[in-house]
């Protein structure tokens, strides 16, 4: 396989950090962290120090195995978020991460710019409809099952080219539905109805899926697969395995990370924009 170096330097500067804050108390790696609401905003705010573009708000657990919570639950979990973020920051994305149309609604109401739906538009038949009337992006996301049984034997034949032909379906419907073609984003779902080489051939698949036409998010952060590579059995202290993922996906060329170590991430990156322009011409056999 041939590397342009300058051509992985371009794609590590362009690279998005999507700042994930789950204000829920059973989420997989910072369940109750944020689940007060003024520590959640505060955290918002320290993300977008750090150099967050975007923040992701989501007041139920996706994690294998969670059990789904009632609208009006994540409804108090998030808004009043949203809300205080948006006052205090008119220009920062702001995205509702809910499968629920009456969540998204509200939150686009509160100042939210995104949806992202983890099941792309699939749990909720009118929620594409609700993002073309609000002219909100949304981010579709493919899932195998639900959070509650999408880990029980997932299969694919090929999974870069199966999930590649469900995201291409799920973003038709989304422009039939209205949403604009500049409106979309595509996620492969990591982690979501996956075995664990899946995940890491999904990460190897991202031009495939960028062929699509759309820009392309994954979130890889602390998932269960690094934990399975590694032996890291505590979420939260993966955050050095994520990087590794991090660094993988936007020398590919993927638009957006979603993160929840911010800094961390845009170190890991900004090393490594560092090294690749400083390679010896004698040790430079890569290009």
């Amino acid at each position: 396989m041939e590397i342009n170096v300058e051509k992985i330097i371009e794609n590590l500067r362009k690279v998005r950090f999507m700042g994930a804050i789950n204000v829920t108390p059973d989420s997989f790696s910072d369940g109750g962290l944020w689940f007060d609401t003024n520590r959640a905003v505060e955290h918002a705010s320290k993300l977008i120090e750090q150099g967050a573009e975007l923040i992701d708000i989501g007041g139920e657990s996706t994690r294998p195995g969670a059990k789904p919570v009632s609208r009006d639950e994540e409804l108090s979990r998030t808004i009043p978020i949203i809300e205080k973020i948006r006052k205090s920051n008119k220009d920062i994305i702001i995205s509702i991460d809910t499968y629920k149309s009456i969540v998204a609604r509200n939150a686009i109401q509160a100042g939210a710019n995104w949806v992202n739906d983890i099941s792309g538009g699939t749990f909720s038949e009118d929620i594409f409809e609700l993002v073309a009337e609000s002219n909100a992006n949304v981010v579709i996301s493919h899932i195998k099952g639900t959070p509650r049984d999408m880990q029980k034997n997932p299969h694919y034949e090929d999974v870069v080219s199966e999930i590649r032909g469900w995201l291409q379906k799920r973003s038709e419907k989304a422009i039939e539905a209205g949403i604009s073609r500049d409106h979309i984003i595509l996620d492969p779902g990591i982690g979501f109805g996956k075995r664990f080489i899946d995940n890491i051939d999904l990460i190897w698949g991202i031009k495939e899926l960028q062929r699509i036409g759309f820009p392309v998010l994954i979130g890889t952060s602390r998932k269960s697969f690094i934990g399975h590579y590694t032996g890291e059995k505590n979420a939260s202290k993966r955050d050095p395995g994520s990087f590794a993922t991090f660094i993988l996906s936007a020398s590919l060329g993927v638009d957006i990370l979603r993160v929840h170590d911010v800094a961390g991430a845009k170190q890991a990156i900004t090393m490594t924009i560092a090294l690749l322009e400083h390679i010896p011409p004698e040790l430079n056999t890569l290009q």
